[in-house]
């Protein structure tokens, strides 16, 4: 049986963002279309290759309603947004903890580490972060280096950088006091 999900691409501040949804509307990945052949990869590992098809939707999404709304300024929009991510047990830990972050904060890998029960697991949670399908909307533009530098980021840090500070916040190019900056 072949699944069938909607692509839906919109414009953004950051560029052409492409949106995979199913039936229901749960946001399954998240992407910009110079990025296109990660998103289909990472489809192509949940649901094997010939296993889905992508096509148009009647109308918009909730998702992209969401992303959309979160764009113009609407910053909570996304909390609204149901997920499925396709992750380990240990990746959906850390992308339900990244989803606690509140819009306009920051936190370390090892704050986000000490989130799951795992203090110790701060480069296991860098590698969560980065495999995440569903950027934004599970928002791991938001860790940041226990420096308070930006550090990477799928998308680019570029856009690392305009997602902060479209949620009101200037992230420190130096060393910081972890107190006032993280959570």
């Amino acid at each position: 049986m072949t699944l069938t999900f909607g692509l839906e691409r919109i414009e953004t501040p950051i560029g052409q963002t492409l949106i995979v949804s199913d039936e229901a509307e749960t946001l399954l990945a998240l992407d910009w279309a110079d990025h296109e052949g990660r998103l289909q990869a990472g489809l192509d590992r949940r649901y094997r290759p010939g296993g889905y098809r992508l096509a148009g939707l009647g109308g918009p999404s909730a998702a992209r309603r969401a992303v959309e709304a979160y764009f113009g300024g609407e910053l909570a929009a996304l909390d609204r947004v149901r997920t499925e991510a396709g992750g380990t047990v240990f990746q959906e830990a850390v992308w339900q903890a990244l989803r606690a972050i509140p819009v306009g904060r920051t936190i370390s890998y090892g704050v986000l580490a000490g989130r799951i029960g795992r203090p110790r697991a701060v480069r296991a949670v860098g590698l969560a972060n980065g495999a995440n399908p569903i950027p934004v909307v599970v928002p791991c533009h938001r860790v940041i280096g226990a420096n308070g530098t930006l550090t990477g980021f799928g998308g680019g840090l570029d856009r690392k950088r305009w997602l902060l500070a479209h949620e009101g916040v200037t992230p420190m190019q130096g060393p910081c006091d972890a107190q006032a900056t993280f959570l």
